[in-house]
């Protein structure tokens, strides 16, 4: 499957105030505020994308000076990271920095686009968008199957299971011989 963008990183002078506006102003749903390693960090969504609200403590990690706001990074959902990073290492992109443990559920993994353009990958997903992966198990690639069933599969295997269910012989039934 193609990498998705689902998340998009804004650097903000006060993310309390920031957070407001953007719940205020367009009933985006919020993670409380927390502070990280690197920057105190809110995380808001429609449902489909996150939109992340960073106001970093200096450099480290940010790739810009202190202050700094606007547009950080946006990221992408991809199904294997080690195999994502290979495509953008050979398309041109540059390893910049990672994001806590790859065991960690926030984990990303971040590039410089050509232009230097910071963007990030991750397998897991964002808070609060549909396409997180809930209690996800692994560091760059998933433990196990991680596919989502299709409708067409899950309603498959729910007719497979009723048909089981209705062709056995229920225990007073007599069995023809």
């Amino acid at each position: 499957m193609a990498a998705r963008i689902r998340h998009i990183a804004l650097c903000v002078k006060d993310i309390k105030e920031t957070a407001d506006f953007y719940e205020k102003a367009f009933g985006l749903k919020r993670t409380e505020i927390k502070e990280g390693k690197t920057a105190f960090n809110c995380y808001m969504s429609d449902g489909e994308i996150n939109l992340a609200l960073l106001q970093y403590k200096g450099e480290e990690g940010s790739g810009v000076p202190k202050g700094w706001t606007g547009i950080h990074h946006f990221g992408f959902q991809c199904d294997h990271l080690p195999k994502q990073q290979k495509k953008i290492e050979e398309a041109g992109g540059k390893f910049f920095f990672d994001l806590g443990d790859p065991q960690d559920d926030g984990f990303e993994r971040k590039f410089r686009d050509p232009n230097g353009i910071i963007f990030d990958i991750n397998w897991k997903g964002w808070q609060l968008t549909r396409a997180k992966i809930k209690n996800a198990k692994g560091g760059l690639t998933p433990e196990g199957p991680m596919e989502r069933p299709s409708r067409r599969k899950k309603l498959t295997q729910r007719r497979a299971k009723q048909t089981k269910r209705t062709s056995r012989p229920r225990a007073n039934q007599k069995r023809a011989s």
